[in-house]
């Protein structure tokens, strides 16, 4: 059957639609085909807090954050998609930590030593560690002063360079901001066909769990269904067996009795097959009636009288 260039295209259309599809989500941090499982905790504040930052056991990544929502009260609710493979103990504690001197956050799980461990969907204890810029408070004095002396190179140096040079790197960081506004426009036209698309794929996903839900309602009568489906199966296909050599079985004891008394010369048959004299009387009155039939042919005349008139008297 030979495909159109109609269908083709449309079956790349739908690829392509796919692949943008898993790639925004993933991008968001939103893992499609993951398993994971969440866990929550409430933070009075989140600055520098986002989501897809790691969650962090010991530096080795565990998780990540997958959604910050606003509570009513002012707090913040973060939640968190963990690999099923970690236990995460109870009274383990997710402190919000920065990460770098830019004040990148991430979360880092204090694991207890408790033997109970968390189920899917519990809230951890919450912790905020005091940024690092807090921290290095001391050094920061000396930091600006390296700050003031860098600048001061970097005027000089500046001040040293060619004006073609200076040319040339202007018009790289010009085609590095065309390149910016090219992919942010890209990831709008992304936006909006996700956006689009997004009834059409919630209306999917709604018939697949409706389809899910209808086996798991009906698995145990769909068991018990195939369960007597093999029983009587079984019993039908074990009935006939037996019944049928059984009747081989008869067929062949009689076949033997008939054998037997043909053997031992019951029956007429017996008789026949045995009895010699029999069998030599049954030739000899054959061949007479042979040749009574020959001879009432040649003289009918003898046997049969006819008489138009009456019977002659003598």
């Amino acid at each position: 059957m030979r495909i159109t260039n109609e269908t083709k295209v449309g079956v790349l259309a739908a690829v392509a639609i796919t692949i943008l599809i898993v790639g925004y989500s993933f991008l968001k941090g939103n893992n499609v085909f993951s398993n994971e499982k969440e866990f929550y905790a409430k933070y009075a504040q989140v600055e520098g807090l986002q989501v897809s930052k790691p969650v962090l056991v010991n530096g080795f990544q565990i998780g990540r954050v997958s959604e910050l929502t606003l509570l009513p009260d002012g707090q913040i609710l973060a939640q968190f998609q963990i690999n099923p493979e970690y236990a995460i103990p109870k009274n383990t504690i997710a402190r919000l930590e920065s990460t770098d001197l830019l004040g990148g956050k991430a979360i880092v799980f204090e694991l207890a030593n408790s033997n109970e461990y968390l189920q899917e969907g519990d809230t951890l204890n919450a912790n905020i560690q005091k940024n690092i810029m807090d921290q290095v408070q001391p050094i920061q004095k000396k930091v600006e002063q390296i700050i003031v002396r860098l600048d001061s190179m970097l005027t000089s140096i500046n001040s040293a360079l060619s004006p073609e040079f200076q040319q040339n790197f202007d018009r790289s960081f010009a085609s590095i901001a065309r390149t910016l506004e090219t992919l942010e426009g890209t990831t709008r036209k992304v936006d909006a066909l996700v956006g689009s698309q997004s009834n059409h794929i919630a209306s999917i996903v709604a018939n697949l769990e409706s389809i899910s839900e209808n086996f798991k309602n009906n698995n145990s009568k769909i068991t018990s269904v195939m369960n007597n489906l093999d029983k009587i199966t079984d019993e039908v296909a074990r009935a006939n067996f037996t019944q049928t050599i059984k009747n081989a079985d008869k067929a062949v004891a009689d076949m033997q009795l008939i054998v037997s008394k043909i053997n031992t010369g019951e029956g007429s048959l017996g008789m026949l097959i045995n009895d010699k004299k029999l069998y030599s009387e049954l030739n000899r009155s054959a061949e007479n009636l042979d040749k009574l039939m020959i001879d009432l042919k040649a003289n009918p005349k003898r046997y049969v009288h006819l008489s138009v008139f009456g019977r002659k008297t003598d």
